[in-house]
């Protein structure tokens, strides 16, 4: 009886340490507006992500061309002329959770988030804060970083220059349930 306890608990113990989540509708939000002119920003609701609560690895893919933005134009020429989305399609995002844990995210804590980001083919180290909540079997995860055109090679026209920030503030919403 003993060794069938032991047992049990190392089995839950193992399904509890593999537990996986994700969300294939997790919403990424992009502003490079400078005061004074149009808007210049989007949102994508289509970012897939996964998480493993056991190591905080997590990973993020979207699609460039899902960005919508409020004006048509600005949407053409943010996919053919500065990020080139026929020829590089998507970002991606590879990093960690620092400290991670179920017990911890009960509440909403903040976690060390740490990775590289890649656009165009270009890698960025990316170190923000990421608030993280368990919902039931729900995770929430925000956070919000910045970057800059140049660092994945986006050359941005001198016409254009002074009406779109020299830091593109990137903010995340993703709520991942958990992969059975």
């Amino acid at each position: 009886m003993r060794k069938l306890i032991i047992l049990v608990i190392v089995l839950i113990s193992q399904s509890i340490a593999a537990q996986k989540y994700f969300t294939r509708t997790g919403t990424t939000h992009f502003k490079a507006s400078v005061e004074a002119f149009e808007p210049v920003e989007a949102t994508n609701h289509s970012s897939t992500s996964i998480l493993k609560v056991d190591t905080g690895d997590i990973a993020a893919q979207l699609f460039i061309n899902a960005f919508q933005f409020k004006v048509a134009l600005m949407q053409e020429h943010f996919n053919e002329n500065y990020m080139d989305s026929d020829t590089h399609p998507k970002a991606t995002f590879r990093g960690k959770l620092a400290a991670l844990s179920i017990e911890k995210m009960k509440s909403q804590k903040e976690f060390p988030l740490n990775g590289i980001l890649t656009i165009r083919g270009k890698k960025k180290e990316v170190n923000t804060i990421a608030k993280v909540n368990l919902q039931g079997n729900t995770i929430e995860l925000q956070a919000s970083f910045s970057v800059k055109p140049q660092d994945f090679d986006i050359k941005i026209p001198s016409i254009v220059r002074k009406k779109i920030a020299e830091q593109i503030n990137i903010t995340i919403h993703y709520e991942l349930v958990e992969k059975k």
